[in-house]
C-alpha cells in the first residue's frame, strides 16, 4: 500500500491488515478539501476495489473536523497533482463511494458538512462521534448542489431534505441519528474502534451477494442534474458572490438589510 499516490498532501493512507485507512489531514486548513483532495479521495476508492490486500476502506479525519467542504479560497496542498480548476464531475468521489464493491465505511470525528457530509452519506456504514455536528452549507455560499438534492430526500424524507437545504442549520450527532442522515453514533473515545467494528461486520458478508445487493439499493436514487450545477458554477454571479463575502468574513450582498444575525 506503500504505492497508493493519492496525488495530494491532504489526504495520507495508513495500513491495518486488510483495511485502508484514507486520513483527511490538513489542520492549517481546517481538513478544507481542494480539488485535488477530492479527487484524492476518488483514487482512494478505486485503489481498495483492486489492491489485492486491502478489504475495505475507512475515512476520517484529524482534530475535531472530519470534512467541512471545498476550500472556498483556492488554495491548494503542497503535492497537489494538476486537476481541472475548480470542481468538475471528474473530481468529484460522491458516486465512486456509493458505488465502490469495497466497504467503506465513514469514521466522523467532528465537524462534517458539505462534501464531508456526503462523504458520510454515500459510504456504506457511516460511524459518527458524539461530538459530530453536520449541516448542507451551499446555499448560503451561492451554490447549487445536485447530488444532496437527489440524495437527501431518500434518506431523510422530504420534509426534512427541504429543511436542511433551504435552512442550511447545524445539527447535531442525536438529530442526525434521529432523522436516519446517520445510523451510528458511538462514544467520541470509540470512533476508531467502532469504525474497525462495521468494517469487519460487513467484510464477513459475501461479496458477490453484498455487491448486487448494493447494487439493488442504489437503483433507488434518482439522477443526478449535473448540468444545471457546473452551468450555475461557470455562469452564475452568486457563487463567486458567496464565496467572497465567506472569505470577507460578511453577510452575501442578496441578504435582506435588517435581518437580525
Amino acid at each position: 500500500m506503500d504505492d497508493w499516490n493519492l496525488g495530494t498532501g491532504g489526504l495520507r493512507i495508513e495500513r491495518e491488515g486488510p483495511l485502508a485507512w484514507c486520513i483527511i489531514d490538513r489542520p492549517e486548513a481546517r481538513n478544507a478539501m481542494t480539488p485535488a483532495m477530492y479527487l484524492g479521495l476518488k483514487r482512494a476508492v478505486r485503489l481498495v476495489n483492486t489492491d489485492k490486500e486491502a478489504r475495505a476502506l475507512i475515512i476520517t479525519g484529524t482534530g475535531d473536523v472530519f470534512a467541512p467542504g471545498g476550500d472556498m479560497g483556492g488554495r491548494k496542498v503542497e503535492g497537489d497533482e494538476p486537476v481541472p480548476t475548480g470542481l468538475t464531475y471528474e473530481t468529484l468521489p460522491f458516486i465512486a463511494i456509493r458505488e465502490s464493491t469495497a466497504p467503506i465505511i465513514s469514521a466522523v470525528n467532528g465537524i462534517c458538512q458539505a462534501g464531508g457530509l456526503l462523504t458520510a452519506m454515500m459510504s456504506d456504514i457511516a460511524v459518527v462521534s458524539e461530538r459530530a455536528t453536520f449541516r448542507v452549507p451551499e446555499l448560503l455560499r451561492g451554490l447549487i448542489d445536485a447530488t444532496y438534492a437527489a440524495t437527501l430526500p431518500l434518506h431523510v424524507g422530504m420534509a426534512i431534505a427541504r429543511d436542511l437545504l433551504l435552512s442550511a442549520r447545524t445539527i447535531d450527532a442525536g438529530e442526525a441519528l434521529r432523522i436516519g442522515l446517520i445510523s451510528r453514533v458511538v462514544p467520541h473515545e470509540r470512533l476508531h474502534d467502532e469504525a474497525r467494528k462495521a468494517a469487519t461486520e460487513i467484510l464477513r458478508t459475501a461479496p458477490e451477494a453484498r455487491m448486487h445487493t448494493k447494487r439493488l439499493l442504489n437503483e433507488h436514487y434518482r439522477p443526478i442534474d449535473y448540468q444545471t450545477m457546473f452551468w450555475s458554477l461557470q455562469n452564475s454571479q452568486e457563487p463567486r458572490e458567496g464565496m467572497r463575502a465567506f472569505i470577507e468574513k460578511r453577510a452575501p450582498s442578496w441578504v435582506p438589510d435588517g435581518l437580525e444575525d
